[in-house]
This record gives C-alpha cells, structure tokens and sequence, in this order.
C-alpha cells in the first residue's frame, strides 16, 4: 500500500501551521489525493483549545523524516518453520523463486533464515545416507517427502532411531546387517520384509507402491513396526529420504536483523559489510518484514507538502532525504532546494490559513463548518485578531466569509482564541522560551528566535527576568546559536519585550539603538516577527557587513 502525501507544517507548531495542515488535507483529499495532516512537533495551548473547541483530532506527530527500516521493508510473503523438511522447503524456494526465506515459529517469531546456499551445501556436503539420529527427523516426515501412504503404525511423530538401510541382498546378509530402530526400504519381496521386521526395525518403506501381504502387516503389528508405502522406486525413495531433514538443521540462527524504526542510513552501512541478499525485520521478536538489497539502490522517497514554513532550519528533521512537492506559505524565501519544479503557493498575508481557504474557494470545493473554524482560529491566531503588522485586507475578508461559514461570532471567537494562547505566570520558563522557536541565519549569525503573547505581560509574566535571560543562554550553548531571543508581546499595549542572550549584541544595538539594555531591548509598536523585528535584524546584519 503507498505512503500517504504527509502535509507539513514547521517543527515548532503553531496553530496556523497545525490548522492550515488539516485544511490543506482536507482540500486534497477532496480532490482525490490521498493526503494526511501531520505536525512536527508539540501542540501548543492555543491549538489544543482550537481542537478541542471543533472536536477535530491533532494531526499525526512526525519527529523527523528520516527514512526508516519500515519504509522500504516489503510484507513478507513466504516463511517457513523449523519442522518443514529439506524437501518442503525446496518445493517453496522453486514455486516463489526465491533465494532465501525466514524461519519463524508458530507465533511468528523469527529463529532463523535458510537460503539456497543452505540447502545446497547440505548436498554437497552429504556423501552418504545420512545418520537422522543427529537430525532429529521424525517418521512423519519421511512419510511426507516420499509422498507415501501409511500402512500400519499410528504414531509418525517418534523419532528415529536408527539408521537407513537398503535391502537389496539376501535377507539372510540382511540380519547380519540390520539393527533395532532402523529403517529399512524394501521391494515387494514378502519373506525380505518379515525378516526385516523380526529384526526390531521401527520403519518398513515399501517401495514401488508394492502390495503388502497380510502376514507381514500382522507381523508389523506384533512388533509395532511403522509401514510406509511409497509410489516411487527404492534409489528414489533413498534420495528423498534425506530430504527429510528439518529446516531447523540448516538454517541460520546467527542473523543480522533490523527494526522498524532503524535509519537507513545505519542500515546501509550494515548491509555494504555482510554478504546476504535479504534481511529480516522484527518488532518485539516478530516476523513483520524483509529487506532485500536492491531496495537500497535507489529507495523511493517519502512526498510532503511543506505549509506555513519554506526555510531549512524551521523544517523537521531530515527534510532533505524527503522530495518536496508544495509549499504554501506566506513567509520569506528561505532556500530550500527542490530536484525538480513544484507548486509553490506563497502570498504576502497574514496567515498560511487565509492561502489555504481561497485555494478551497478557487477550486470550487465546500469546507465544512469545523474546517472554516479551525482555518479562522488560524488567522486570528496569526494576525493577532488582525491587531499584527501583517494582516492584509485578504486576511480580513477571508475570516469574515469562515466566521460565516463556521456559525461563529469572530471578535468573541478571537478573543477566546488570544486568550488560550496567552501565557500564565506559572508556565515553566523553558516552555516558555521554547513555545513557537523558529532559526534564521542573518548574516554571520545563527539566531534562535521564539515568541509568546500575553494580554498583559507585566502581569502574567512573573518570571524574573534573570532566569529567562539564563533559560536563553542554557538553549543558546546546547544548540549552538549565537544568539537566543524570545519576544514576549504584549496584545493589548501592541509591544514587545526582546529577552536575548548571546554574542550578537553588536546587531541588536544597530538595528534598535539605545534601546537595548543588558538582556532585554523594549519594542513598542512591535507585535511581528517576521515583518517587524525580522527585517531590522537583516538590515542591520547588511551595515554591520559594510561597515565592517
């Protein structure tokens, strides 16, 4: 069955990225693509409290994209047990043409691989009728391999106990020969087959489907003597016989095996060092798929739709190893390559959300109230309730044709929406700092910048200051940035207090000026991101590099 379209949005979700994901889904699979909405990360409460309020389920959590074991295994398709004979086994190699093939239990769990080396160096190696003792070959099986019909004897599961004897000479030479507990294959020769049974042989294999005279069945019953008849003639019968052999003799128990959720890349590396032509795959023990050596050659890749994010650092992990066929969004240009041509969708709003409701609208197809509504949370969510910078004429419009469509009163909603997502004086401050974290790369500096609202933040934010420019720095040496911020915005003052920690204090103080005190720089009027903070950061990053 092919992998679902995964629709993406960035590894710091957020409410317009988690909902543009669900409708975006929504309008693909409306025109008949199989499309799934996911996230790359943990929900924030303003998008839990959006869910929750229209009853729709969060999108499939995918940490990161790299391929796994599980994405090229193939269901597998034969498997044999421990107690199917040579002969059996053989018989399934020649009807699936296949090389080789897992051992598995009774509850599917794997014990061994036997491949066709296997069984044709048993062949090779056996020069003479084998001893079965060692094999631990039962007189069912031998009856199977040489397709024969039981004459007397009930039960087949004992094991055998002696050696395999042709009688092909007198059947005084016989006696000399002949022990307790072995087997012997015979013709039709009736005084041969009593002598052999007076001998305390267990298996008679009367070959040549000869007939088997009365007395000697009543001789086999006094001495408990299994009696086979096999169609075929006694060389024939000779060779199959060591056929009988379980697989659990020849197989492989030392195995290299992988799990579900092993990395290719891993994987592949493994496979250039050993010499199998396929490799099981197990979860908890059990049998669930094989990897064949050629599916590494050129392994299909997973396809996304990237939404609300188009940069590198703000995709999940692993994006390169994954093709990217859309992007809708309404951020800048942030470098991701693509091998080929895709559609791009990308629109100076507000919100993802506003692109993705008229992409319903421009194709005609209907969305649903719980849809509408998630779409507009989405926008209110994105535009502050259309109090940012960046809100567009199309972002209002759109929200009041949802908020229509959705049955919803769009101040009353939007305030609910703001108010679940604002921050409490109780939010530990590491969440705090790590809420809605997106990366850029501005001029020489690698910046981690996050961002939280509060209807008041001198009030809810009652976290000293100290320890979130600490937090900031904790973060900043764990990943490497040069510098960490968080903007805490304030809705109803339409301000923001930049916390910041690292070496990057020169590009403040060019972009902001005296404003910037030790660890915070306040900002009135600033409430976005992306069209406000972000562009005096680049700007400033472009004198630093002239001036320098």
């Amino acid at each position: 069955m092919p992998k679902p379209l995964y629709i993406l949005g960035h590894r710091s979700p957020d409410t317009d990225s988690v909902c543009s994901a669900i409708g975006y889904a929504h309008l693909k699979q409306a025109l008949g693509e199989s499309a799934v909405a996911a996230r790359a990360g943990k929900l924030n409460a303003e998008t839990k409290y959006v869910l929750d309020f229209f009853g729709v389920e969060a999108p499939v959590l995918i940490s990161d994209l790299y391929p796994r074991a599980e994405d090229i295994m193939t269901p597998t398709a034969v498997s044999v047990f421990p107690g199917h004979t040579l002969r059996e086994l053989g018989t399934i190699i020649k009807q699936f043409k296949i090389k080789s093939a897992p051992v598995v239990d009774e509850n599917n769990i794997l014990v061994g691989m036997v491949s066709l080396g296997d069984l044709a160096k048993r062949y090779f190696d056996e020069l003479a009728m084998p001893d079965l003792r060692e094999a631990g070959v039962d007189f069912d099986s031998i009856l199977r391999v040489v397709d024969g019909e039981l004459l007397h004897g009930t039960d087949t599961s004992r094991l055998v106990a002696g050696r395999v004897w042709i009688i092909a000479a007198r059947p005084q030479t016989a006696q000399q020969l002949i022990g307790k507990g072995d087997i012997v294959l015979v013709g039709d020769r009736t005084n041969a087959q009593l002598t052999c049974i007076a001998c305390g042989i267990d298996c008679m294999i009367v070959t040549g489907n000869a007939d088997v005279a009365p007395e000697v069945l009543k001789a086999a019953d006094a001495h408990d003597v299994v009696i086979i008849k096999a169609p075929y003639d006694t060389y024939t019968c000779a060779r199959l016989i060591t056929q009988s052999i379980p697989v659990r003799m020849v197989m492989q128990k030392n195995m290299v095996i992988f799990k579900p959720a092993d990395l290719i890349s891993d994987i592949r590396n493994i496979i250039s060092r050993t010499n199998y032509r396929n490799y099981p795959v197990v979860d908890q023990g059990k049998l669930v798929g094989m990897i064949s050596r050629d599916s590494l050659i050129v392994p299909a890749r997973d396809k996304v739709i990237l939404v609300d994010h188009n940069e590198r650092s703000q995709a999940a992990d692993g994006i390169e190893e994954v093709q990217i066929v859309e992007i809708v969004d309404h951020h800048r240009l942030g470098g991701l390559e693509t091998s080929e041509p895709i559609f791009i969708r990308h629109e100076p709003v507000g919100s993802t959300a506003t692109i993705v409701a008229n992409l319903h609208w421009h194709r005609n197809v209907d969305i649903p109230s719980d849809i509408a509504g998630l779409l507009l949370a989405a926008v209110i969510s994105d535009t502050l309730l259309f109090k940012s910078p960046t809100t567009t004429p199309a972002d209002r419009q759109t929200a009041d044709r949802l908020a229509a469509i959705a049955g919803l009163d769009l101040e009353q909603f939007g305030m609910d929406v703001l108010k679940a997502g604002s921050v409490s004086g109780d939010l530990p401050v590491n969440d705090l700092i790590a809420g809605d974290l997106k990366e850029f790369q501005i001029g020489e500096y690698s910046i981690a910048i996050s961002q939280t609202f509060a209807m008041n933040v001198a009030e809810t934010l009652a976290i000293a200051r100290d320890m979130i420019i600490d937090a900031l720095e904790a973060m900043r040496v764990r990943a490497g940035y040069d510098m960490a911020a968080l903007m805490a915005t304030d809705i109803m003052t339409e301000s923001t207090h930049l916390f910041y920690a690292g070496k990057a204090i020169g590009l403040l103080r060019l972009a902001f000026g005296d404003e910037v005190k030790e660890g915070v720089v306040y900002l009135p009027g600033t409430m976005s991101r992306k069209k406000q903070l972000l562009p005096r950061l680049i700007e400033a990053a472009r004198n630093e590099r002239r001036s320098g």
